[in-house]
């Protein structure tokens, strides 16, 4: 018999976190389902609590050892420059955040910590936004979780509530294009928010444990299990 699991996810207004959330609330494998947002979502669910977070003050959160302890959870923050409006702004977002919320997941024996970067992270990358990401990948590993799985995905599809020029000539090429993504491009291929979210779910209840990097088209194959 499966012990009943506890999931708290940040980012759950976002591509990925919505998606994410959904497949937790049908999975009967969890009791519970915990968002840490800043507003709270317009959803409801006997398994749903929503948690007004400051991120800002991510440390003082109340009752964190009764909401962390042994949970299974899901980092999916982020932001783009010209969303956050700063190079500073964006680095709070993308790096700030998920480290402290890594601290606090370490600190009171968090099962599992799932995060969401980008493909190409690097913290010695010469692009800010892959830098950025690098960073977050490598002082998470710092900590010693005792499960870290880290998801690098392609370009995201999805439906969002702003408009990116980007996404939609990527999908468009995706779709009409599809002979592009064999060899060594197959990594390339921009992958929908939602094969993400079932990734990371399928990790979580499945994956080996210890420290595990997921590039795009792992996370297509984890996906498809």
């Amino acid at each position: 018999m499966r012990v009943a699991l506890h999931a708290v996810v940040a980012g759950a207004s976002g591509l990925v976190g919505h998606e994410l959330v959904k497949l937790l609330l049908d999975n009967k494998q969890y009791e519970q389902v915990t968002v840490l947002v800043r507003r709270r979502l317009n959803l409801t669910h006997p398994k749903l609590v929503q948690r007004e977070t400051d991120f800002d003050r991510l440390e003082q959160l109340d009752g964190q050892r009764e909401l962390l302890a042994g949970a299974v959870v899901y980092c999916t923050l982020g932001t783009t420059i010209k969303k956050a409006g700063s190079q500073e702004a964006f680095a709070k977002v993308d790096y700030e955040y998920p480290l402290a919320l890594g601290r606090l997941a370490h600190q009171h024996g968090a099962a599992n910590f799932l995060i969401v970067t980008a493909m190409g992270a690097n913290p010695k990358s010469k692009v800010f936004y892959n830098r950025v990401k690098g960073k977050v990948e490598r002082d998470l590993k710092a900590l010693g979780l005792p499960s870290l799985y880290i998801f690098r995905p392609s370009l995201l599809l999805g439906k969002r509530s702003e408009f990116r020029l980007g996404e939609r000539i990527g999908a468009a090429i995706a779709a009409g294009l599809p002979f592009l993504w064999i060899g060594g491009l197959k990594k390339f291929k921009p992958i929908e928010a939602g094969v993400v979210a079932l990734a990371m779910q399928q990790a979580a209840d499945q994956g080996p444990g210890g420290e595990q990097v997921y590039e795009s088209s792992a996370i297509s194959q984890l996906a498809s299990k």
